[in-house]
């Protein structure tokens, strides 16, 4: 399940403090920053091809994680046996799919075939499919699972078949021995950028692992949603599942005895060895996570519970993904209440992210905060450092929402700088990731004028 958490979508206006002397300009967004007119806004752009590096960890990391993802849900449940489709997966879509949908489709299975050589291909029948995606509307979707941006289920083809059978032992993941029909639900009103990102997590779900882990750094199968297109990592895990090695109904232990062979064939640059030993995180940290990143609860409990989180990541002794997503949560929600606290929260993320192999992308959402300090303290040349240092890693990362934000807080800082053309520029660019990341175009006129709030040359 993909739950509500988007660390890219940040609203920025009014998230720093004003430089000394300085008015509050939240309102005061010049002509030239107030969004285009819907015919005047450039074609959306999308990304044309995918150059995702390896997986850096040794595969004895790998193994025990492929265990944890494999063997475990969400809730703390342990699987009994590992389960897979047997054979080729076939994939409809149904319900009002927008015509971009098919093309993040078609390269996403595209990917699956080549990096994890899984059969998968879809089909315009209209029999039950190995997996079924229906596109729903936003509301009718958390009409039932609140939290969810999407999510699967198994042994279900429709929405209406998972409506009857939601409470029954047919969609309990813990009984299954194989999978034969899986159902993914996607809103079909958001914004291009979270459809495709729904559909890399549950069709990855659906064909394997249904568990996320929050020390993964380089994953989509982690609750932060910082990945939001399948890895390296991924593709690896993926690939191992299907291997012919292992098959439905084997235990944990029958696959741990089979994954160090398996492993060193897929990625002979990771070594061998047994799976490593893991500590599971604690309950009670994933319960502050979930309430301070949660929607509908009062600021000042969310604040709360990102400090509880860490506190409790400190407690645990640890020096990882862990603790730098608390800190990145307590700055998050810090931001427009206490900007100290919230710019310390991020730097102090920045550098446990910097020195965790795999953590590029991380390192660029505290960026992304830290240019718009930058640019909120008249620091135009600092603010464009920074994005540039981090615009790469978010283009392999195709995060087009992320990208866009970046170029919107180049082009103000440009601006600040006094190089109009330049800046004139790079907010065309921006525009067209923008349409891409947010969506409507009254969301991308709204993503302007933030940034242009934040700057004290407006």
């Amino acid at each position: 399940m993909r739950r509500l958490l988007f660390p890219a979508l940040l609203t920025l206006v009014g998230c720093m403090q004003a430089p000394s002397g300085s008015v509050d300009r939240t309102a005061e967004v010049t002509t030239r920053n107030v969004a285009p007119l819907s015919d005047t806004l450039p074609p959306m752009k999308a990304f044309a091809s995918t150059r995702i590096p390896a997986p850096a960890r040794p595969n004895r990391q790998i193994a025990a994680d492929f265990l944890d993802l494999a063997f475990r849900l969400e809730s703390g449940r342990s699987l009994p046996v590992l389960t897979r489709f047997e054979g080729p997966v076939t994939l409809r879509v149904t319900g009002n799919a927008p015509g971009y949908l098919q093309v993040d489709l078609d390269r996403l299975l595209r990917r699956i075939r080549v990096e994890a050589g899984i059969d998968i291909r879809q089909t315009t029948s209209n029999a039950p499919a190995g997996i079924n995606l229906e596109i729903i509307p936003k509301r009718q979707l958390q009409s039932l699972v609140p939290h969810a941006a999407c999510f699967v289920a198994p042994n279900v083809a429709s929405w209406e078949e998972y409506k009857r059978l939601r409470r029954s032992a047919a969609t309990d993941w813990a009984q299954m021995t194989t999978r034969r029909h899986m159902a993914v639900f996607i809103p079909g009103d958001v914004s291009p950028q979270e459809m495709r990102d729904c559909l890399h997590e549950e069709i990855a779900q659906a064909l394997g692992p249904v568990n996320d882990l929050y020390r993964l750094t380089d994953s989509v199968f982690n609750d932060d949603n910082f990945h939001t297109v399948l890895t390296g990592f991924d593709m690896l895990v993926l690939r191992a599942y299907y291997a012919p090695e292992l098959r439905s109904g084997m235990t944990q232990a029958q696959v741990a005895a089979r994954l160090p062979g398996i492993l060193a064939r897929m990625n002979p640059g990771g070594g061998g060895g047994v799976p490593a030993a893991t500590r599971p995180t604690p309950q009670s940290w994933k319960q502050a996570i979930e309430t301070a990143l949660g929607a509908g609860t009062p600021g000042a409990r969310r604040r709360g519970a990102a400090q509880d989180a860490v506190h409790i990541a400190r407690a645990q002794g640890w020096y990882d993904t862990r603790l730098a997503f608390s800190l990145y949560a307590l700055g998050r929600l810090s931001l427009g209440v206490n900007s100290d606290v919230a710019l310390q929260a991020f730097r102090e993320a920045e550098t446990i992210y910097r020195n965790s192999p795999g953590s590029d992308l991380q390192v660029a959402h505290m960026g992304v905060q830290l240019a718009a300090y930058a640019l909120s303290s008249g620091n135009a040349d600092r603010a464009i450092e920074i994005v540039n240092t981090h615009v790469p890693a978010v283009m392999t990362a195709e995060n087009a929402a992320l990208l866009s934000t970046f170029l919107m807080i180049k082009a103000e800082a440009l601006d600040l700088a006094g190089r109009t053309t330049e800046a004139q520029l790079v907010r065309l660019d921006s525009l067209g990731w923008a349409r891409y990341g947010f969506g409507s175009d009254a969301q991308v006129g709204q993503r302007l004028r933030e940034i242009a709030a934040i700057s004290p040359g407006t």
